[in-house]
């Protein structure tokens, strides 16, 4: 278990002293709430729907989280370049407790920049239908970063080169996160695409946070927790399995 804590406090350290990343990844998401959420919101509201800041704060925070999480397997490629991770694939400890500190390490980063965008939604002018509602967000926080923590983890196992991981995480990231439903309505959708952002596991974790937050569910709270607990469940083993398999 000391393993684990020792690679979680590392991507952890890694992220404190990265002050310059913290700020510049809050642009992006801070760009679409504000771009977005007031230039669609006179459009969103005469179709009946509401505020539109309301319905995509939950949306970005979930993007904020898959970005945060996906991304931190590209640590491992940094590590394999400079010779880190050949040190610490020597150690005497097992793999399996190397992978899930750095996931877990991975996934704490994403967790925070979550909640710095939450900070940034309630001072853009959003607000949950119950403030006693917003501990429990963290839940689906978490999960959504536990996930694709293990995803980023998992191809950062299999890739090598910078290159080739920006190129999937292009192809990857921004489908997933544009048919979760972050910044539309999954109503009303058709068939085809219905059954693509019903695959989507991003989806569950938006439904889980726009539910908690403003109370509108497409799913329900126990289907979106159960899904997420097994993707989180499955790609942690397929992430140990394929880092156990890393050569030197």
């Amino acid at each position: 278990m000391g393993a684990i804590y020792i690679m979680w406090l590392r991507e952890l350290k890694r992220y404190v002293r990265s002050r310059a990343q913290i700020i510049v990844s809050l642009g992006q998401p801070a760009l679409y709430l504000l771009a977005l959420g007031y230039g669609f919101g006179p459009v969103f509201a005469k179709a009946g729907a509401g505020s539109y800041l309301q319905f995509m704060a939950p949306g970005v925070m979930g993007m904020t989280v898959l970005f945060t999480s996906v991304f931190s397997g590209m640590a491992m490629l940094w590590d394999r370049q400079f010779g880190f991770l050949r040190e610490t694939l020597v150690a005497p400890v097992p793999r399996l407790h190397i992978v899930l500190g750095r996931t877990l390490g991975g996934a704490t980063v994403a967790i925070i920049q979550g909640i710095l965008i939450l900070i940034v939604c309630l001072i853009a002018g959003f607000r949950p239908h119950l403030w006693g509602a917003v501990p429990a967000s963290f839940i689906f926080l978490v999960m959504i970063a536990i996930v694709f923590a293990a995803m980023g983890a998992s191809i950062g196992s299999v890739i090598q080169d910078m290159q080739g991981f920006q190129f999937l995480m292009n192809f990857l990231v921004m489908p997933i996160f544009f048919l979760s439903g972050a910044l539309y309505p999954l109503k009303n959708l058709p068939r085809v695409l219905g059954w693509i952002t019903h695959a989507d596991p991003l989806t569950y974790g938006i439904d889980g946070l726009r539910g908690i937050l403003i109370g509108s569910w497409q799913f329900s709270f126990t289907l979106d927790v159960a899904i997420l607990i097994a993707l989180a469940a499955a790609l942690l083993c397929v992430s140990a399995w394929l880092f156990s398999r890393i050569q030197l």
